[in-house]
């Protein structure tokens, strides 16, 4: 299973929508807040090539990752895999890069999701809550 990150490009907006939606709308839905148009705005008020990979196995894109600096951690705002990925140490690669930077790392999960787990399971403490999300810190060793 070789994996890689690769760059993203403007003309990859819809796929990578259409990969996000089939990632979220089950937790979404246990929300009831599964709306496609919303998904597109805020994935397009998000869309930042410079700062997003795709997640690459065998050439074949099944995932991607946004990464963005802030004052004291990086932001994790967008770590997707496609549901017939998951569960296949994906995730846990795409963290491990990040990670690998030697920062504190933030991220918001939706309630309800099963990222919440996986979260947890990789280090991440919680640090706050909204209605929707759940907020969380990785620390780097220091």
């Amino acid at each position: 299973m070789p994996l890689a990150l690769t760059p993203v490009q403007a003309e990859d907006f819809e796929s990578m929508l259409a990969l996000r939606i089939a990632a979220l709308q089950p937790s979404l839905e246990r929300l009831g807040r599964f709306d496609p148009q919303r998904a597109r705005e805020r994935l397009a008020s998000q869309f930042e090539p410079a700062a997003m990979r795709h997640i690459e196995r065998d050439g074949q894109r099944i995932g991607f990752l946004t990464v963005k600096p802030q004052a004291d951690a990086l932001r994790l705002e967008h770590l997707y895999i496609q549901p017939g990925a998951q569960g296949q140490g994906v995730g846990a690669w795409a963290l491990d890069w990040v990670k690998a930077h030697g920062q504190d790392v933030t991220l918001s999960a939706l309630k309800l999701s099963d990222a919440n787990r996986f979260y947890l399971r990789h280090g991440f403490v919680v640090t706050g809550e909204s209605d929707f999300d759940i907020d969380y810190r990785w620390s780097a060793p220091r």
